[in-house]
């Protein structure tokens, strides 16, 4: 199960890549759990992006949250 500031961070990398600290202590996690990885740039610079399996998780979150908001929305219906 991840952290709220690993699944935060998981987010972050999905959204803004460029942006994420590579010293974050939850890059670690996620790397563990193979839901990040890490690419090299030119002239030594890293960069974080999502894998599969974390591309997969993020899709999956946003699939439960839309069948949850189509659920609340049909109660307010009634």
């Amino acid at each position: 199960m991840l952290s709220p500031h690993e699944f935060a961070t998981l987010m972050l990398v999905r959204s803004a890549p460029e942006q994420v600290d590579m010293n974050r202590m939850e890059l670690d996690t996620l790397l563990e759990q193979q839901l990040v990885s890490l690419e090299q740039l030119a002239q030594g610079h890293r960069r974080v992006a999502l894998t599969q399996t974390g591309r997969s998780l993020l899709e999956t979150v946003a699939r439960h949250d839309d069948a949850n908001d189509s659920l609340f929305n049909a109660e307010d219906a009634g």
